[in-house]
């Protein structure tokens, strides 16, 4: 087989002019970003990132995702504990802009944010080339299957190739630049940042070969407990003479330069030596083994897990021959001309999940608000990890597209999160176990209230939503180690602190002071004795999303005691409270989810959360096959939401199409995901806020995998422990003729060679145990004829869903349509 550096130099000459392209796996553009962040294109090791500008004189902002704006601090508000039962007497009392006040005023943290990501530093390559109007041929790329980018350019006769990679093996970023001929490289680089500098050098090396450094330390600003860091790139070239002039190096007449980079962070290491330690141990290996071993053995691991689904919605033929700016300007004209580009927005999404969340050791961080990738020292809601939706939908394609391992992230942040929420369930509320978080928390864990506002500061359920994200991780892998050392410990906190807060009210349980429906507020109604009327307001009691929450903490403790047979104490308690939370309400009025304890009006009708949907997505209890009735209220408040301008953000429109894949209906859920394309996705595919040039957020970009992969498989029903696969549950009547390969179902199922033929219309499909146990299928609205044959031959035909298989560990099953 040819190495990677061969098939590169052998294709990207006909790359180049555009010829050969994949419509689904390459981003690829024939002109620079205009020095616009939103057109960058993105690579990442999990750790380290970078954004390449693809400018002539090219500018790469880098980061590492423990560069955060400074120390932990104590927010918690020290009159919380003693304002509690009186903000809680209010709230019954009906006395709701009142309790409101004295929550913001005794809640709420001081200050009321917790700590920002900052950009780590630029890394400047000027080669001498002037602007993009002085160069031919132009053109840089993103590849989503091997995790890389690159720019070409011919300038008077000579073409000149930048290469840009990101190796987690390896633990660093490498970049080369490379000529057609020799010796006509001249380069100027530099390190350089705007804030906080410590000490910037450059030196030259005893050799070439040995690479001269680029070195530049800082800080987060503060005068003690700074976040530190170190960053080091150091530059080898092949021929050609080298100068430096103390803060940048200049390299002339080369034929190959070779950039490594890394950067290593106090926020991990006890000292200053240990960190940078290992910033010059991973420069002097990366030197040591070269480019190419280092490209090859990024290739190799990215593509590994980029490569593990593979999905084909169809050619677009030469709609999909076009740079991705053109083919958005056409798509929102003609969208059904180009599946490609849905497919390239899906390998897209993988790909930024890939490079923004690995395991990188004990201190490993999840993809922020902006994944990896930030070049403001005061980014869009501080680009931190807000907890009441979008970490979580950043996480919802992990499990189901094969990328179990990015998830480790989010657990060790938890463990880190765990004892400042057991500080501040204590300090706060009163509670001598358990831990509370937020709807926002930083990479110290910080647990205490954020902003300051009643409809969103005053949420104590951020626990209850990441603790089933872990269960979620056990019910794919069905790793019962991971469900005792890592999922048990999360959810056995998290009930310690909702067995204490909890309190009767109309005799079910519900958190005993202020709660709220995430960032959404009612109108205080003239009735009941409520007050002030017509006042708009966050905060009551009995939320419909905080008993759904409730409900599934507690049924995820009851089946953990199951499986590993527990006798721990919050077992016994679940199976008492469970049954005195208080059950969805639905508007006589209206038919719809209510959202609050009693049926208010609310401040906006189209409100982008849909917070009282919690258990139809990503829970399951409100789905039709579960619960039709629920579902058909869900459904009616999901239609409402969307028709009075709900899906106004790109992360709240891959919400709704999840949801509309949970209800089954798949012509909206597939119009969604092209309406999505259409309006949201800045030039280098980034989900916007509400549209190209706004805030970007990456939380929209995962949302679309989750939301089109629930279209093509599901497996949240169980029937005791057999877990059913859902083939093609929710496809659109304009679905091309397509396949997919790799998903995981619930249950450790790998669904394989899915197909189906224009319409959506089931085909064939196999399904491989991984561990062994039992499952059913059902395809499509369960009314088709298929049949299932296993090892032994045919073991079922007819329609709807089967009665459950037994399986053992590597065994596959074959699923095809039958007449």
């Amino acid at each position: 087989m040819l190495s990677a550096t061969v098939l590169l130099s052998t294709i990207l000459p006909a790359l180049v002019y555009g010829q050969g392209w994949d419509a689904s796996r390459h981003a690829w553009y024939t002109s620079d970003s205009n020095n616009d962040w939103h057109n960058a294109l993105p690579i990442g090791n999990g750790r380290l990132g970078a954004f390449a500008y693809g400018s002539i004189a090219e500018k790469l902002t880098l980061n590492e995702n423990s560069v955060w704006s400074g120390p932990w601090q104590d927010r918690v508000n020290p009159r919380a504990k003693g304002a509690i039962q009186g903000i809680w007497n209010d709230l019954v009392a009906g006395r709701i802009t009142s309790a409101g006040n004295s929550a913001m005023s005794n809640l709420a943290g001081d200050p009321t944010s917790p700590k920002a990501y900052n950009p780590l530093v630029n890394l400047d390559i000027d080669l001498g080339h002037g602007a993009l109007n002085s160069v031919s041929n132009y053109t840089r790329w993103l590849d989503t299957l091997e995790g890389t980018s690159g720019v070409s350019y011919v300038k008077n006769g000579v073409t000149y190739r930048r290469e840009y990679v990101a190796s987690y093996p390896h633990g660093v970023l490498a970049f080369r630049l490379t000529a057609s001929e020799k010796g006509k490289l001249n380069a100027n680089i530099s390190l350089w940042r705007e804030k906080w500098i410590l000490s910037q050098t450059a030196s030259l090396g005893s050799s070439n070969a040995a690479g001269h450094s680029l070195v530049l330390s800082a800080n987060s600003g503060q005068s003690s407990n700074a976040i530190n860091f170190w960053s080091d790139a150091r530059i080898v070239n092949i021929g050609g003479t080298v100068k430096t002039n103390g803060k940048s190096v200049s390299v002339t007449g080369a034929d190959t330069i070779d950039i490594f980079f890394n950067a290593e962070t106090s926020y991990r290491y006890s000292d200053a030596a240990q960190a940078q330690n290992e910033l010059r141990r991973k420069l002097s290996a990366a030197v040591t083994a070269g480019f190419d071993t280092i490209r090859d053995a990024a290739v190799k691991d990215f593509s590994a897990l980029a490569g593990r689904v593979s999905l084909n919605l169809g050619s677009s033929g030469s709609a999909g021959n076009l740079p991705v700016p053109t083919r958005l300007v056409n798509y929102r004209k003609s969208p059904n001309a180009d599946p490609q580009l849905l497919t390239l927005m899906y390998n897209f999404g993988r790909h930024s999940l890939i490079a923004s969340s690995r395991d990188t050791g004990p201190r490993s961080l999840p993809a922020n608000l902006q994944g990896l990738w930030n070049k403001d020292y005061n980014p869009a809601w501080q680009s931190k990890y807000t907890i009441n939706i979008n970490l979580e939908m950043n996480y919802w394609p992990a499990m189901v597209t094969n990328l179990a391992e990015t998830q480790k992230p989010v657990f060790d942040l938890i463990n880190i999160a765990i004892p400042r929420g057991q500080d501040v369930a204590k300090r706060m509320y009163g509670c001598d176990q358990g831990f509370v978080l937020h709807h926002n928390i930083d990479l110290w864990g910080d647990a205490a209230p954020v902003d300051k506002g009643t409809p969103y500061t005053v949420w104590p359920m951020g626990a209850a939503w990441l603790s089933h994200d872990a269960m979620e991780h056990y019910r794919f892998t069905q790793n019962t180690t991971f469900l005792r050392t890592t999922a048990w410990p999360i959810l056995q906190q998290t009930s310690q602190f909702l067995f204490c807060y909890l309190k009767l009210w109309n005799n079910y349980y519900t958190l005993g002071g202020p709660s709220l429906s995430p960032e959404h507020a009612f109108i205080v109604p003239n009735s009941g004795g409520m007050s002030q009327a017509g006042k708009q307001e966050g905060l009551d009691i009995s939320i419909e999303m905080d008993n759904q929450l409730l409900r599934n903490v507690f049924s995820d403790i009851i089946d953990t005691c199951a499986v590993l047979k527990l006798s721990d104490a919050e077992c016994s308690k679940s199976q008492s409270y469970l049954p005195k939370i208080r059950p969805p309400g639905i508007s006589p009025s209206t038919g719809r989810i209510m959202e609050w304890r009693a049926d208010y009006a609310d401040s906006e009708k189209g409100h982008r959360h849909f917070s009282p949907l919690f258990s139809l997505f990503p829970g399951s209890r409100f789905t039709p096959l579960i619960n039709n009735t629920l579902a058909a209220a869900s459904k009616k408040l999901l239609d409402f939401r969307l028709s009075s301008g709900s899906g106004s953000t790109g992360w709240s429109r891959t919400w709704a199409i999840n949801l509309y894949a949970r209800l089954l209906e798949g012509d909206t859920a597939w119009r969604h995901l092209q309406e999505f394309i259409q309006k949201f996705p800045s030039d280098n595919l980034w989900n916007s806020d509400n549209g190209p040039g706004t805030s970007m957020q990456i939380d929209g970009n995962f949302g679309f995998v989750a939301g089109l992969t629930e279209c093509l498989v599901q497996s949240h029903i169980e029937d005791a422990a057999t877990k059913v696969v859902h083939l093609l549950p929710a496809m659109g009547k304009n679905v091309k003729k397509g396949s997919v390969s790799g998903l995981v179902a619930r249950g450790n199922f790998v669904v394989e060679g899915l197909s189906w033929e224009d319409g959506g219309k089931f085909v064939e499909a196999k399904i491989r145990s991984r561990v062994g146990g039992s499952f059913a299928v059902r395809v499509g609205d369960g009314k088709g004829r298929f049949e299932v044959s296993g090892p032994g031959g045919v073991i079922v035909t007819g329609s709807g869903t089967t009665k459950g298989i037994e399986t053992t560990a590597g065994q596959v099953f074959t699923v095809k349509a039958v007449a």
